[in-house]
């Protein structure tokens, strides 16, 4: 007979901002035994994360906290000078859902993830290599004795998420608390992750508590199921009820949610506005004492193509494969070789003075929303930061354009006062939108913008992003390892593979007729998911 290894009882989660209270999880109830995976879903700010992160103590400081959080039907974990250390890393491990904050950017990944190995057991220097060694080839991190040495920023998103998950399941626990873990990965990754988790699931008889917007996993993963909205839990219940005879509309919205956009087309000669010849990016390898550079490695490789006014560029490719790190190269953010242009102008300026009127031309969207955001300023403030630098007087004027903008993402007004650690991942991403939106730029680079969204607000973000092309002829830049999503939202269509544009054509012509394997292969995966 199983018995729970975690229960909550009626949680209640609010935070404290300048005398404002505001309420994230309201009666929230639950339990896992022994081996089995539980699913919470729910839109963006429904109260999954924050509810992960009570059970193991993480929440800020200003969270007030009520209800009772039990530990394998012994430990209650409902008061604050409770010791979660105990049950952290053997008991319970955790993925969350934005590597790129939970990583030390000072420290190398041999070194993070031998670092919850020591804690928990004593091993020697080689034992120690070894077992990190096995963990990197485990979640398919490639060549990954070349990356023992890497550090976090010298890793693609979807790298540093799965260096997470080797962390989380260095110790072997005995629950996994999985928040968004394939959020930054591409579907055949994905997959492998999936499988992964499913096979340690089986060895280990590791229970899961699996927060995710994408209802395709939970259906892949869970037994049960709870849904949230807004703090509240909606429904709960068997997987097959919840998929197959939903009780409640949000339930049913949640499920039949799809993405069903029509860009317009493109009509006649459009002018190039932005071209890229021969851009290459090589980061070097440093060894030895005075870690001089052995070796480089090769992001981008000769990177040519162009974008028109008005046009969608849809860059698709596996984790690695270069789309984040040409990006960067666009913007003027990362040293490279080769040329830009931008209206028919050379930009060889380094300065960032200089580049100030490119800038305000490009702006780019990443893919860690948090990690871009200033943790010290309110919102208000951060998205107002690039009127501000253009000329922009701090005026009732640029308040209300702040209030207009976080409208156009779906946020509200009132929320300009907030602190990014007070929204969820979907949320900070709409706020990372309506920072490059406010300076109404040409151009738009989007690397991965949906990823952290749940379905329903995925939709909202794509559809407000086609309306505001097709009312002012932005051209943008669409990052993606969802090739299905590229496909509806993107008039081209750029594959990626280890730096290198292996295909490139209409968006139509690659669904249609993929010539290169790896786009075969790509569509293929998409089409299982």
């Amino acid at each position: 007979m199983t018995s729970a290894l975690l229960s909550v009882d009626n949680l209640k989660i609010v935070f404290r901002t300048n005398d404002i209270y505001t309420n994230a999880v309201n009666g929230l109830t639950f339990h896992i035994e022994e081996g089995e995976t539980l699913a919470i879903v729910g839109e963006s700010g429904s109260g999954k994360s924050v509810s992960a992160l009570a059970c193991l103590g993480l929440l800020a400081d200003n969270a007030i906290i009520s209800g009772s959080i039990t530990w394998n039907s012994q430990t209650n974990l409902n008061k604050k000078e409770t010791d979660f250390s105990k049950i952290r890393g053997t008991e319970a491990g955790i993925i969350f859902q934005e590597p790129m904050t939970s990583l030390n950017p000072l420290h190398t990944i041999e070194k993070q993830i031998g670092e919850a190995i020591r804690l928990q057991g004593k091993y020697d220097r080689l034992a120690l290599r070894k077992r990190v060694l096995e963990l990197l080839d485990r979640v398919g991190i490639s060549d990954a004795e070349r990356r023992l040495s890497s550090y976090p920023h010298e890793l693609s998103g979807g790298q540093r998420q799965r260096v997470m998950i080797a962390m989380a399941l260095a110790n072997r626990p005995k629950l996994l608390i999985a928040d968004e873990p394939t959020t930054a990965l591409d579907v055949t990754i994905e997959a492998q992750i999936v499988d992964l988790l499913l096979d340690l699931q089986r060895e280990l008889g590791m229970a899961m508590l699996f927060i995710s917007h994408d209802l395709g996993l939970v259906r892949q993963l869970a037994r049960r199921v709870i849904v949230m909205k807004e703090g509240d839990i909606i429904e709960q219940g068997d997987k097959q009820q919840i998929f197959d005879s939903p009780a409640s509309d949000y339930t049913r919205s949640l499920v039949e949610a799809e993405l069903k956009t029509k860009k317009d087309e493109l009509i006649g000669v459009k002018k190039t506005i932005l071209e890229a010849r021969d851009v290459t990016v090589k980061f070097p390898i440093r060894k030895g004492l005075l870690r001089r550079t052995a070796d480089y490695i090769i992001a981008v490789k000769s990177a040519n193509f162009q974008l028109h006014t008005g046009e969608s560029l849809g860059i698709v490719g596996e984790s690695g494969s270069g789309k984040s790190t040409l990006a960067r190269a666009l913007t003027k953010l990362v040293p490279h070789e080769g040329s830009i242009f931008c209206d028919g102008e050379k930009i060889t300026n380094s300065s960032s003075k200089l580049l100030k009127p490119y800038r305000r031309k490009v702006q780019i969207v990443f893919q860690d929303p948090f990690g871009s955001l200033s943790p010290r300023l309110p919102i208000g403030q951060i998205i107002a930061e690039g009127p501000k630098a253009h000329g922009h007087k701090d005026n009732p004027t640029l308040h209300q354009k702040v209030s207009e903008v976080l409208k156009e993402v779906g946020l509200e007004p009132d929320t300009q006062v907030r602190y990014p650690h007070e929204f969820s991942g979907g949320q900070r991403q709409r706020i990372a939108i309506a920072r490059a939106l406010i300076l109404n730029p040409k151009i738009i680079i989007f690397d991965e913008p949906t990823s952290a969204l749940d379905v329903t607000v995925q939709r909202q973000i794509v559809e407000l992003l086609l309306k505001l092309q097709g009312r002012h002829e932005f051209s943008y830049i669409f990052i993606s390892h969802d090739i299905s999503l590229i496909g509806m939202v993107c008039h081209s269509i750029m594959i990626m593979k280890d730096g290198e544009i292996v295909e490139k054509d209409t968006a139509q012509n690659i669904l249609r007729k993929p010539s290169h394997v790896y786009t075969q292969s790509l569509i293929e995966a998409a089409s299982r998911k």
